[in-house]
């Protein structure tokens, strides 16, 4: 017994092999509303010209199982608002429950109500990253993810711990159930089943930029390291070759542990199209509250980016947020974001509409938080050559400084900026030839001069 367990051991703590998926060579249509097709290049997502392209935007958690998230879908007003902010992306969680209420029959309804979502953010120049979510396993027991039939019998419902936000998630049928999912291959399957039918509605749809494949995997009762070396990194790269059995045009989208603030232990994935998508809510969620000191968040924003390198992808944050209300929101705001501008990456803000403090507008529609909404709403490049870069955008006094090197790649620049709250901008710049204002997609395209170098300055307070 004693060799066997040690054996045991042995195996758990091997050095893990690299994975690699030849997911075979993308087949895209004609791209449509506007929206190229995105792959990825090194450690940028870029669009058919080549150009960087920065995904922008926030989470809406409306096509969740009903009950158990924010019932508030969001409609043209809700498009109009993020458009006119700047930003081009929604991060869109949709539900396997959903999917697949029965195991094995497909909610094409379902489907349809989530393309109808997509449509109408398309229609707002604003890219869908679809999100299978997952929140305490299913809503079996009162969260979001699994369909209520995945489920292990005779292992109680046990919600004992005394803090709210983790009684649901430490229940042993909750806890079962997980491990289940990440030890045996059957629920996998059916995993990843229901994200083939996903892909087969959206594969040729250009405005869906990638599938985010599980939300916040987090190792318990599993143990970390172990979890990500022989669970989480192998279910990603079976889930990514089972969906392109049926699309390779798309974003595949894999994420960090969701474990306090300890670090993800890679397995590298060698994947075309590859994202590495963490989140964070260190001093928003993750204890301690944040006091104004930036360093545990930026040590943390550091880290993450050490860990795409290694993956090795791009960086794009699918989640972060804090409470408006809390001491220093905005100062944890500026600070995330401000370390996200230095690294040149994309993010996705929770969320956009709730009735909570954490929302921008609420449910009923009445109400925007056009204060907190200044800290978010920063210009940005949108889509840039390579040679092209900005510095750290400031949505509360309306600034972003544009560098163009000397010999820079040739094609338009297009900078995001927030006529919601800045109103329309002024441009300043040697090597600027042509400048073009769209008010209503919020907008700046610039035409530069050759190859020429300068500093281009995008500034509220247009004539």
């Amino acid at each position: 017994m004693l060799v066997a367990a040690g054996a045991a051991m042995v195996w758990f703590y091997l050095p893990v092999s690299a994975l690699s998926v030849d997911v075979g060579a993308p087949t895209r249509p004609v791209a449509r509303a506007g929206l190229p097709w995105l792959s990825t290049d090194r450690a940028h997502i870029v669009d058919a010209s080549g150009r960087t392209v920065l995904l922008r935007g926030f989470n809406d958690d409306a096509l969740l199982e009903p009950g158990t998230v924010h019932p508030a879908p969001l409609d043209e007003t809700d498009a109009t608002m993020m458009q006119r902010s700047g930003f081009d992306s929604v991060r869109l969680p949709i539900a396997w429950s959903r999917l697949e209420p029965e195991r094995g029959r497909f909610d094409t309804a379902y489907l349809e109500q989530i393309a109808a979502a997509v449509d109408l953010l398309n229609r707002h120049g604003m890219y869908v990253v679809l999100d299978m979510h997952f929140l305490d396993w299913s809503p079996r027991w009162g969260g979001s993810g699994a369909p209520r039939w995945a489920a292990l019998p005779a292992v109680p419902d046990a919600q004992w711990w005394p803090w709210e936000s983790w009684r649901r998630h430490l229940s042993p049928a909750v806890q079962a159930a997980y491990s289940y999912f990440w030890l045996a291959p059957d629920w996998q399957r059916d995993f990843q089943q229901a994200w083939q039918m996903v892909a087969q509605r959206f594969r040729d749809d250009s405005g869906v930029a990638g599938y985010d494949l599980y939300n916040e995997p987090h190792p318990l009762p599993l143990p970390p390291g172990l979890f990500e070396k022989h669970w989480m990194w192998p279910l990603y790269a079976r889930t990514i070759a089972a969906l392109a059995q049926v699309d390779r045009n798309h974003l595949f989208i894999v994420e960090g542990t969701l474990f306090a603030d300890f670090p993800t232990t890679v397995v590298p994935l060698h994947v075309r199209d590859l994202v590495y998508s963490p989140h964070i809510y260190t001093g928003s969620l993750v204890p301690p509250a944040f006091t104004g000191d930036r360093r545990p968040l930026q040590r943390h924003i550091a880290e993450q980016a050490g860990e795409a390198a290694v993956v090795p992808a791009p960086m794009w944050p699918g989640e972060l947020g804090i409470d408006h209300a809390q001491a220093g929101a905005d100062q944890w705001a500026d600070t995330v974001l401000d370390a996200y501008d230095d690294l040149g990456v994309g993010w996705s803000w929770w969320q956009w509409r709730e009735d909570s403090g954490w929302a921008i507008r609420n449910a009923a529609g009445d109400h925007l938080d056009t204060d907190f909404l200044r800290h978010i709403a920063r210009p940005y490049l949108v889509a840039a050559p390579r040679g092209i870069s900005a510095g750290r955008g400031d949505g509360v006094t309306g600034t972003l400084h544009i560098t163009v090197d000397a010999g820079h790649h040739a094609g338009e620049v297009v900078v995001g900026w927030p006529s919601l709250t800045l109103g329309a901008p002024r441009l300043v710049g040697t090597c600027l030839a042509a400048s073009d204002w769209d008010a209503a997609g919020s907008r700046v395209t610039l035409t530069l001069q050759g190859a020429a170098g300068c500093t281009i300055a995008v500034a509220a307070g247009a004539a």
